[in-house]
């Protein structure tokens, strides 16, 4: 179902199983058979009072033959066919209902809530019972919804909604519905359910950066981060021969004076900043589960850098640890703009929904897909590095204008029982090993403010921080 969008289910079955209003079908003997199995179902459906009903009026007959009471027995009969009587009259009702479900919105920020709404259509001639609705929802969205609805005029429809909240990321299934039915009396239910479901995605919480600048961004346009625009006149500009269909408007006179042949200033095709954002997702590289773990921290902080990013006008790129990239192979990013902004964060954030930790424990994935092209702006969430995998890491700022690095250590994330927490052995030897390969190391610790370390990566590159604008800047900054 597409966000905020609507899905249902029309059920044009009577509560007591076949089709209302059917002509023809089956054979007989299968009719006879599919009468027996609802009838069966619909004794099934008795509650505790028509059971109790039932097995009190059996009691009474029995009393009364021994004992000789007809008045007794009367009693005994009525009590005994009072729960038969509501399920044939409840099995023989037929009417037809339509149900639908909205979700506002769709797709929503862990530890946010979202509305679903329900509505029942009577698309029958004849008003409805009494009408119980439960749909389904996984625990930890909260509590089964339910609702009681009195009763339903012939076309009539009534509309319900109630509230999901998870502070977990994922995709939740919600539904189907079930619509429960029951006599005035209480003596027997039946439950039917609609075929329709709908997804619940809860995306990472994601939090506001401010605008800095870093040195070394790919931005603006050019054929690559090292050109600038030309700003010294035409001596600068770099002609090529004249090709057929070329615009006159375009001949570089001086240059054609010079060669002696139609020469046109060549066109210098534009190129997006990028930037690409590297999760670590190696199952040794983090201890420890939920909420305020070091994982969901670094799932958090890449959701929030590529919202940055991509609001900033970047080409942007999400890459695992284990090679994985949103855009799939052969996709240079999602690029930023008012009118795709929307939809690729989308698609960005549905990916950091269900991401988790893999097996595995190398970067050696991450490294072939970033050596086989140029990166202008690479951040990276890393967990715990051994020598091996610091080196890897090491190496990959050859491939990129800059290298930011929030490094993620287990030890101050989950210490022991009774233990403050302490880096691990060797966590400052590996910074310092990043640092001395050209990384910027911000050591996030927990409950770091991802802003304040996005303000502490500019500091440290001795760069003042961009003013309200929101858009890449070109130009002759670097």
């Amino acid at each position: 179902m597409a966000p905020g969008g609507r899905s249902g289910t029309r059920v044009p079955q009577a509560p007591g199983g076949g089709p209302a209003g059917t002509d023809g079908g089956p054979a007989t003997a299968d009719r006879g058979h599919a009468e027996q199995a609802g009838l069966r179902a619909a004794l099934g459906g008795l509650t505790t009072r028509g059971r109790a009903f039932f097995a009190a009026g059996v009691a009474a007959v029995a009393c009364a033959y021994i004992l000789g009471q007809p008045g007794l027995l009367r009693v005994g009969l009525l009590v005994l066919v009072l729960p038969l009587v509501c399920v044939g009259v409840l099995y023989r009702t037929r009417y037809r209902v339509a149900g639908s479900r909205r979700l506002t919105p769709a797709r929503v920020a862990a530890g946010s809530e979202a509305r679903v709404h329900l509505r029942i259509d009577n698309v029958s001639r004849l008003p409805t019972g009494l009408l119980m609705l439960q749909d389904h929802v996984p625990y930890v969205l909260g509590p089964r919804p339910r609702f009681v609805l009195d009763r339903v005029e012939a076309g009539g429809r009534r509309e319900v909604s109630y509230r999901v909240r998870s502070d977990l990321r994922g995709r939740y299934p919600l539904g189907p519905l079930q619509l429960r039915l029951s006599d005035p009396f209480g003596m027997c239910e039946l439950t039917r359910s609609f075929s329709a479901s709908d997804t619940l995605t809860v995306v990472p919480r994601t939090q506001a950066l401010p605008a800095v600048r870093l040195v070394g961004e790919s931005s603006g346009y050019g054929d690559s981060r090292q050109r600038r625009p030309a700003l010294a006149g035409d001596d600068d500009v770099i002609p090529r021969g004249y090709r057929h269909g070329d615009d006159l408007r375009r001949v570089h006179w001086r240059s054609t004076a010079r060669y002696g042949e139609l020469m046109v200033r060549r066109e210098e095709a534009p190129q997006r900043a990028r930037c690409t954002v590297l999760l670590d997702t190696r199952a040794g590289a983090y201890r420890g589960a939920g909420p305020d773990s070091a994982f969901e921290w670094a799932v958090s902080g890449a959701a929030s850098v590529l919202t940055h990013m991509l609001q900033r006008g970047y080409t942007v790129r999400l890459l695992t640890a284990g090679g994985a990239s949103v855009p799939g192979e052969g996709g240079e990013g999602y690029a930023g703009g008012a009118q795709q902004s929307a939809d690729s964060m989308g698609l960005l954030m549905d990916t950091l929904a269900v991401v988790e930790p893999a097996e595995g424990g190398a970067l050696s994935p991450a490294y072939d897909v970033l050596r086989g092209g140029s990166e202008g702006l690479l951040v990276a969430f890393l967990g715990d590095l051994d020598g091996e995998q610091a080196a890897l890491a090491a190496r990959m700022r050859a491939r990129s204008g800059t290298a930011v690095a929030f490094l993620l250590d287990s030890g101050e994330w989950s210490p022991g029982p009774a233990a403050p927490p302490a880096p691990s052995p060797g966590a400052g030897g590996r910074a310092r090993q990043l640092r001395e390969a050209g990384w910027t190391v911000l050591p996030a610790a927990p409950g770091a403010s991802l802003p304040a370390l996005w303000r502490q990566a500019a500091k440290e590159r001795s760069l003042p921080y961009a003013v309200g604008g929101t858009g890449a800047r070109s130009g002759g900054e670097s």
